[in-house]
């Protein structure tokens, strides 16, 4: 039984690597350009090959990555990074109550989430003013999460929300989950209990569904069961796997 190892918000399973299937090719559902199309776009710490992982709210990315993590990624989550650094002690408090003041903080000293998000999600200029200061905090982290990989044989998905919107990274791929927004909307309204009018404005203040596939150099299709979502993710653990055995050209 494969077992799940986590170091700050870097997880990985230990799990055996797939077989490399020798014709593995990408199809919309399943993929989109040829693997020849990635080669001005890699990061490579030794032997790691790095891949991106977006998705719109509700599209299910985190499923995709419990997935992918049960397959044997090592998964390095942007969203655990920014709760470590608005936890108690951590380096986008001060900065954080600098700009939104003391009552952003909770009782016990870390940033007050929700309350943080309803400022953020309805003033655009509250939102840029939070973005400066996660952003280059969440940057920094990644980097260092990666530089900790060290020579490890391993494929690292880099589980980014906001990887068309933010900073760049030097991927070998970005990989998006993708369903219509209607099914998304109606999974966090009637599953996370979220207010469709908070649901809206999170949406609108994320790149458009278009704008997250026009970047994608495979697209796993989460609108139907999670059976299905699974097989998807067997497909999509194969094309990483292959990447992986046959390398990928340096950063130009």
């Amino acid at each position: 039984m494969p077992t799940v190892a986590e170091t700050g918000s870097i997880t990985r399973r230990r799990a055996r690597r797939p077989s490399v299937r020798a014709d593995a090719t990408r199809t919309r559902g399943s993929a989109e350009k040829t693997g020849s199309s990635l080669s001005g776009r890699v990061c490579s710490v030794l032997r790691v090959v790095v891949v991106g992982l977006t998705g719109g709210i509700g599209a299910g990315k985190s499923s995709v990555s419990s997935l992918l993590v049960e397959r044997g990624a090592v998964l390095i989550d942007a969203d655990a990074v920014v709760r470590e650094l608005q936890a108690p002690g951590g380096a986008a408090i001060a900065p954080t109550i600098e700009r939104f003041g003391p009552d952003i903080v909770d009782v016990s000293g870390a940033i007050d989430r929700p309350k943080l998000a309803a400022i953020v999600f309805a003033d655009e200029a509250a939102r840029r003013d939070n973005n400066a200061i996660v952003h280059p905090l969440v940057g920094a982290a990644i980097a260092e999460r990666l530089a900790a990989l060290g020579g490890a044989d391993d494929i690292a998905v880099l589980d980014v929300p906001l990887l068309v919107e933010g900073r760049g990274y030097d991927l070998v791929a970005v990989i998006v989950v993708d369903c219509p927004l209607d099914i998304a909307t109606d999974r966090l309204v009637r599953l996370r209990g979220m207010d469709p009018d908070d649901v809206a404005r999170r949406i609108d203040a994320q790149a458009t569904r278009e704008e997250r596939l026009a970047r994608a150099d495979f697209v796993i299709d989460n609108s139907g069961s999670p059976e299905d979502l699974a097989a998807a993710v067997d497909v999509c653990w194969d094309w990483l796997a292959a990447l992986h055995h046959h390398g990928a050209a340096a950063p130009k």
